[in-house]
């Protein structure tokens, strides 16, 4: 992978971890500041699912992973790195930010008129860049300046982060939303002309029908008229053969009178009467029938199985959102703003903490095992272990309802918006809800599709269901009155992207992330579907579990072959193992976050579920 070098020459260390031969190749690559940002917005379908790469410290030695920024010296920092610098006499003072947060150094360009000096100032009145030097020129003697990176910062910068919130506010959303009108007007347009096509069908086979009974009718009548002529034939014939033997008879009679043999017979031929020859029987030719072909073409067919006509009415242009009135629906009211407001002030303030500390914990009766939390209101969770125990307790530790599931080791139960729960039910490939009463109900079948995780999103309310057949796997989403709305199967190259995904959750930008042990990675995509990274651990190979993520967008992922939580950015960069051995985790199978930034963890063979706080 290439990262060409900024204009001030500074480049960070980026770790690429590929697979060659079986054996795992780890490369440091230097990956320049300014493109990165862009680099991993675009770049990260392109990158292999076995393939990583993060920050790293930017400070000469050190090789840890950057999570600070200096905006005066324009190098990224560990944590480490950026306590020493504020240590640092000469540095304590520097403008030290969290990573994402920093000031982009501009490009280092030597004044025209003189070569020695570089342009760091705009003179305001002549509104063009220029050096120290040119200050005492004529041409802007009495001129007011400003510092160039302070004007990129509040213009530049600002317009640029402006128009991003426009695409992702306004613009993306709105696409997105005719997406699925188009996709549904497919839908509707497919069914429309099944809908002709069988009507066509049917027409055309009443009409062979009446076809059919009409010409067998007719073929009865040529039948009775036939029998009819073949009557009176028959009965011509034998008429003709009655005469016939008439005729013998006579030759007979005369043949005895030529030889008589007493004189009786002999005066008896005397008779004139006795030589009458009757004649010959009047038959008549029979009269058959014409069969006159009927008066028809195609089109006269064509008039009788209908017609299809399509409107001469003009289309009707998609309806969209003005820019006004979606930003003034993206502006929250009344207490939702309150609400708002807390969560970004709590986002502004919140960092790592240096260390991770233990609040408390809560022991669950009736599970062997911890594989996955799920948090309720009014301080309930539910907490399922591998033998399909699902319970719900106060925190107190009372059992408050216990159903029993064929779930294993998979986030397959999830608290929806309004507090109820939905779970998967795999055997019966059906997901259930249970409302705040108790109730149980069928809520959404999954056809051929076996359910195993779900997750329902605290944006706008919709399910994320990871399934899978004997053959495939895919995440389906469903808005929250369970219609089927979106389905992630493969990337932009037709790749698979899942084989085994056992639980899933939502960041805050609304990428789906999903924790696949048969993949041995955390498979990331966006809202729309496209692949943005795939995350497969350090060097000691990855058994992805439980995953979650925070207000800051962190990405948590238990792992089971080093027993560790493992803390991502919300790009798939790597910050650091939160919990090891150290925190007396043994073997952490799930993880969420609570409303207060908490982090709930449960583990294998024990019915402890630990509470620690990570953020400051």
């Amino acid at each position: 992978m290439f990262f060409p070098p900024n204009h001030y020459g500074e480049v960070t260390l980026a770790l690429q971890i590929t697979h060659v031969g079986g054996h795992t190749v780890k490369r440091r690559t230097k990956v320049n500041n300014e493109h990165e940002d862009y680099q991993m917005a675009f770049s990260e379908s392109q990158i292999p699912p076995d393939a990583q790469h993060y920050l790293v410290c930017g400070i000469e030695d050190c090789e840890k992973n950057c999570q600070f920024y200096c905006n005066d010296c324009h190098h990224p920092m560990c944590e480490q790195c950026r306590d020493e610098h504020q240590k640092d006499k000469k540095t304590k003072n520097h403008e030290v930010v969290p990573y994402k947060q920093r000031k982009r150094p501009l490009p280092v360009e030597k004044c025209k008129i003189h070569p020695t000096r570089n342009i760091e100032l705009l003179c305001e009145e002549c509104q063009i860049p220029i050096c120290s030097k040119c200050t005492a020129t004529k041409e802007h003697r009495g001129h007011a300046f400003t510092d160039l990176e302070f004007v990129f910062d509040e213009k530049v910068s600002l317009k640029c982060h402006e128009e991003i919130a426009k695409i992702r506010n306004y613009f993306d959303p709105v696409s997105q939303d005719l997406k699925k009108e188009i996709a549904g007007d497919v839908t509707e347009i497919k069914k429309i002309m099944e809908d002709i096509r069988t009507s066509m069908k049917a027409e055309a086979k009443s009409v062979k029908q009446i076809v059919d009974i009409i010409t067998s009718e007719k073929i009865e009548q040529v039948n009775k008229i036939e029998q009819s002529l073949l009557q009176t034939l028959n009965n011509q014939n034998q008429q003709i053969d009655d005469y016939i033997n008439s005729l013998n008879d006579l030759i007979k009679r005369f043949y005895g009178y030529l030889s008589p043999s007493n004189i009786e017979q002999l005066t008896f031929a005397l008779k004139s009467e006795n030589f009458i020859i009757r004649p010959i029987p009047e038959t008549s030719k029979p009269v058959p029938p014409v069969f006159t072909a009927g008066q028809h073409s195609k089109e006269d067919v064509a008039k009788l199985l209908g017609r299809i006509t399509v409107p001469k009415a003009k289309p009707e242009n998609r309806k969209t959102k003005p820019m006004e009135t979606a930003s003034t629906q993206l502006k929250p009211t009344g207490k939702q703003r309150n609400q708002d407001r807390e969560k970004s002030d709590v986002k502004q303030t919140l960092s790592l903490s240096s260390s991770v500390t233990k609040v408390r914990e809560y022991k669950v009766p009736g599970v062997n095992g911890v594989f996955h939390i799920s948090l309720g209101k009014s301080g309930r969770l539910w907490v399922s272990d591998y033998y399909g125990n699902l319970l719900q307790t106060d925190l107190q530790g009372n059992q408050l309802q216990k159903i029993q599931t064929n779930g294993q080791d998979e986030g397959y139960h999830t608290v929806t918006q309004d507090g109820g729960l939905i779970y998967t039910d795999k055997e019966n490939k059906v997901i259930n809800r249970i409302t705040l009463d108790n109730t149980i109900t069928e809520f959404i079948k999954t056809g051929d599709w076996r359910p195993l995780s779900i997750h329902s999103s605290q944006i706008n309310g919709d399910i994320l269901l990871g399934m899978k057949t004997d053959e495939e796997a895919k995440v389906t989403r469903y808005n929250k009155t369970g219609t089927e709305i979106q389905n992630i199967e493969r990337d932009h190259k037709g790749q698979v992207l899942y084989s085994g995904p056992h639980y899933i959750t939502e960041n805050i930008n609304g990428d789906v992330c999903v924790s696949d042990y048969d993949y041995n990675a955390v498979v990331v995509v966006d809202k729309s579907g496209q692949h943005r990274f795939s995350y497969t651990g350090q060097e000691s190979g990855f058994g992805p579990y439980g995953i979650c993520t925070d207000v800051l967008g962190h990405i948590l992922v238990c792992d089971t072959y080093s027993y560790t939580v493992h803390l991502l950015d919300q790009d798939g960069q790597f910050l650091s193992l939160l919990l090891t051995s150290q925190q007396r985790v043994d073997d952490p199978r799930s993880v969420c976050v609570d409303d207060e930034n908490n982090l709930w963890v449960g583990q294998w063979g024990t019915n402890t579920v630990t509470v620690y706080k990570y953020l400051q």
